[in-house]
């Protein structure tokens, strides 16, 4: 899969139960369109998703289930139950919170990682992190590659983006590690995904500037100075 997505976009196809796109035929659909339009893979969220998404491409999967624990700030793929049921699905990736922050029940990443390995050893994992040392901790407990989809999102980054100072995160995450590095959170337009991939990103994941309406439709009202009905 990393082969295949080398140097591509990928396109991560999410609606949560609050947004109007919420729903498997239309997951399936929006990676249908994705793949026309030239995506290398999907990311996505929850097993019916992805089985609605596997019935219509034959692109790979990043797959990922979003779920709130109360112990814990963790809510991306956070324990091993979700990768389990993850693998009913079969992606062909797994991407799971890899930020220094503790973890429901108090299993540290290790400890997970360690079993997902030993269950799964066929599935590649994507540690999503927030900051340099995290993705150095990442390579160090066996992830196949590293993304900076927390960055900005997370008590110690909040308020941050990807982009800004031309990347300056994601060069220094692509100078710390040497497994793949896939550039995500924020990027926008396709000029910031070029410039990640000429920075040296494995590849770039685009959501919600492709996937969610509501969110292009708020871009376009707030450049006019509109009121959100």
């Amino acid at each position: 899969m990393l082969e295949q997505i080398k140097g591509r976009l990928v396109v991560s196809c999410q609606a949560l139960e609050n947004e109007p796109l919420h729903s498997p035929f239309i997951m399936g659909k929006m990676a249908l369109a994705a793949a026309q339009g030239g995506a290398a893979g999907i990311r996505a969220n929850s097993v019916a998703d992805i089985e609605a998404i596997k019935q219509q491409v034959s692109l790979p999967v990043i797959g990922i289930i979003k779920r709130d624990y109360p112990d814990s700030e963790v809510f991306i793929t956070a324990t091993m139950r979700e990768v389990t049921e993850l693998m009913r699905a079969a992606p062909e990736m797994i991407a799971l919170d890899a930020t220094a922050r503790a973890r429901p029940a108090g299993e540290t990443l290790e400890q997970l990682v360690k079993r997902i390995r030993l269950a799964f050893p066929q599935v590649l994992l994507m540690a999503d992190i927030s900051e340099v040392d995290e993705a150095v901790t990442a390579e160090a407990l066996g992830f196949d590659c590293v993304g900076t989809t927390l960055y900005g999102y997370t008590a110690t980054t909040q308020g941050h983006r990807l982009p800004q100072k031309d990347f300056a995160q994601l060069k220094d995450v692509l100078a710390a590690v040497t497994i793949p590095v896939i550039a995500e959170g924020n990027v926008d337009t396709p000029e910031r995904a070029a410039r990640c991939l000429a920075l040296g990103a494995h590849a770039v994941v685009v959501g919600g500037a492709i996937t969610r309406p509501q969110q292009i439709t708020r871009r376009f009202t707030d450049a006019l100075g509109l009121p959100v009905i």
